[in-house]
């Protein structure tokens, strides 16, 4: 039985949509194929469920984008569609599939780029709805988790390289930039990404840094405010970030709380893996840090990502921040098909510490390991230990990740012109388009892994960072995320406006409608966005629908309206003093080490004011939205 088949709210998009697709291309698809498409729908979501659509049409989408980006054929049937006569293309919008590919699923010389975009829109529409997971889907991505671990550990051919390459590495000579050398041995690339690493790291001092916390769960519990009442430190981390320079407001803070801090315990606590709801597909994993690691993680992390962004040698190729230029990367691939984009698949959890080893430069690596959590704790209590450098949920897990990737290719491209046309962005990776398969080889001999059926090198079809790419053209569908619920919540009223406008946009008004009618009967009155109101708003609203409750605002000499907004609503809390100094220091006003004695300091003087209204005594909770009205 479907535990979500009271979702009907799906059926009738999906029925919405087909309807404005064929509003829109009646030519093509005329009443008749509507008709029949519809009937399909119903059909198999009586019999699959909502299943139909969260994993049966993305199922048809994988293998239709699949032939867009590689020479392979699309079969319909070994997908679970049936196919036309005479062809292998499915039924199911049939009468676009045919503009894209040929009967045997091969892709045209031609294909319509429209097609394209609505078959994509129909098939992904719902592939990342967040659904409630069931156990098998938990325990199939903890046991994913396991294996990839076991993988690392087990694989001990790769580690011994790895570790027989980092013995060996003042041995070889260096490689010359600027000379063409296909692909260059394992030996070579090694040098060479150690070398780029060092000239990156140069100059940079892992003690400059400035600590803080971040805003998800930690392994040890504290809730928001209770981080900052040190009661455990491990000794790994004081070692070289010491405890009063690091982890106190001032030397003040440690003379007039000496008796407290001296019963702060020094053990190791291990990180805790956690799920939390990702799509159709089944839940995300995380590994929540303990506190004392988060709090140098975070602060190593932000100094290395604002390096990287900043140097010579990284600034126009890897990424942190801004997904602009992989997203410009993906439509010029597409459309000229000089550049291919990599997927990497279990990303995080593929780079070992061995690897981390070989690659990052002695005075950085000593503080990576300080503060790389060396156990994880599994839902059932089991302890796991780690031969990953970080799994998801450590702040230095991305820009190690996004180095190490960076790194190896460079190291590996033929050419000057190669290794300016690489970027990186975390696990998502373009490269010039005659370097994929050898930069793919080059990544998994140092123990990554590629998923190839992501991966485009061939064909017209590109993605990376959110963009799907066609000749040029952006057919980056509207997917759901958001669970409808016919009970007010803010997470609903926000993300189904976004929806609803999403739609708008890209022309698909009977959508916009439907999600629309949806939310009136809960919601009341939606202004629109034409009213320039600082709330979620809807794009295009009749005078007889808008917001009728409003005044003049004397002080602002302006028209307001009384309508709903997203807010957060904070929790007060008082800590001592210096701990509230602490986190002015680390999130108020910004801060920095002080060079004279390693104490924390504020960078900005509090005469000059923060950028941001700030209070020390007020926290706001993660997923803790309300709805209110305000007048706006």
């Amino acid at each position: 039985m479907d535990p979500y088949k009271s979702q009907d709210e799906t059926v009738s998009l999906i029925a919405a949509l087909l309807s404005n697709i064929h509003m829109l291309h009646t030519a093509v698809f005329n009443c008749r194929a509507l008709r029949l498409t519809l009937n399909q729908v119903e059909k198999r979501t009586r019999f699959e469920g909502t299943g139909f659509l969260l994993k049966s049409l993305p199922r048809l989408g994988k293998a239709f984008d699949k032939a867009l980006s590689s020479n392979s054929k699309m079969d319909a049937t070994s997908v679970g569609f049936n196919p036309m006569p005479g062809s292998k293309l499915p039924r199911f919008l049939g009468e676009f599939f045919i503009k894209v590919l040929n009967k045997d699923g091969v892709l045209l010389q031609d294909p319509c780029s429209a097609s394209v975009n609505i078959i994509r829109q129909v098939l992904y529409c719902f592939y990342k709805y967040e659904i409630p997971y069931n156990d098998d889907q938990a325990q199939h991505v903890i046991s994913k988790f396991e294996r990839t671990e076991d993988d690392l550990t087990s694989d001990g051919e790769l580690s011994t390289r790895l570790r027989s390459l980092k013995d060996s590495l003042p041995s070889y000579h260096s490689r010359r930039f600027g000379t063409y050398s296909k692909s260059p041995s394992q030996p070579t690339v090694a040098r060479e990404a150690r070398i780029l690493l060092s000239r990156v790291f140069a100059s940079f001092d892992p003690h400059d840094i400035t600590p803080r916390h971040g805003p998800g769960a930690v392994a040890t519990k504290q809730k928001l405010w209770g981080k900052y009442l040190w009661t455990n430190v491990a000794d790994r981390i004081t070692r070289l970030y010491p405890f009063d320079a690091y982890f106190c407001a001032s030397i003040g803070a440690v003379c007039d709380n000496y008796r407290d801090f001296s019963k702060v315990s020094s053990n190791e606590s291990s990180a805790q893996v956690i799920l939390v709801p990702k799509d159709s597909r089944g839940p995300r994993l995380i590994s929540c840090e303990p506190v004392d690691f988060q709090w140098i993680q975070q602060g190593l992390g932000r100094a290395i990502v604002k390096l990287v962004e900043t140097h010579e040698l990284t600034k126009f190729n890897v990424h942190f921040t801004d997904q602009t230029p992989n997203r410009i990367g993906a439509l010029l691939g597409s459309s000229t098909g000089r550049y291919a984009t990599l997927d990497l698949n279990e990303a995080s959890d593929r780079v070992s510490l061995d690897l981390v080893r070989l690659l990052f430069p002695e005075h950085l690596l000593v503080y990576l390991e300080a503060c790389r959590s060396l156990s994880t704790v599994l839902p059932d209590g089991r302890v796991l230990q780690l031969r990953k450098f970080a799994p998801m949920g450590s702040s230095l897990c991305f820009p190690i990740l996004a180095l190490t990737v960076w790194a190896i290719l460079t190291a590996a491209a033929p050419d000057a012109d190669t290794r300016e046309r690489i970027l990186v962005y975390g696990d998502d990776v373009i490269v010039p388009t005659a370097y994929a398969v050898n930069a793919m080889e080059q990544l998994e001999s140092f123990g990554l892994k590629i998923n190839r059926d992501k991966s485009c090198i061939s064909g017209l079809f590109r993605e990376s960072c959110g963009m799907d790419a066609f000749k040029g053209n952006n057919v980056t569908p509207v997917r759901i995320r958001t669970v409808w619920s016919s009970s007010p919540h803010p997470d609903v009223y926000s993300s189904w406006i976004a929806y609803a406008n999403s739609f708008y946009d890209k022309q698909y008004y009977h959508v916009y409608d439907s999600i629309v009618a949806m939310l009136r009967p809960i919601y009341g009155r939606i202004p629109g966005d034409d009213m320039h109101l600082a709330c979620p708003s809807l794009r295009d609203v009749p005078q007889q629908d808008r917001p009728t409750r409003r005044r003049m605002n004397k002080s602002l000499q302006k028209l307001e309206f009384n309508v709903f907004d997203v807010s957060t609503r904070p929790i007060n809390k008082l800590l001592p003093g210096w701990s509230m100094l602490l986190r002015y220091f680390t999130e108020g006003c910004g801060s920095a080490i002080d060079s004279t004695d390693g104490t924390l300091a504020s960078r900005r003087s509090p005469l000059y004011g923060c950028e941001r209204a700030f209070s020390v005594g007020s926290y706001t909770a993660r997923r803790a939205s309300m709805l209110v009205r305000r007048w706006r």
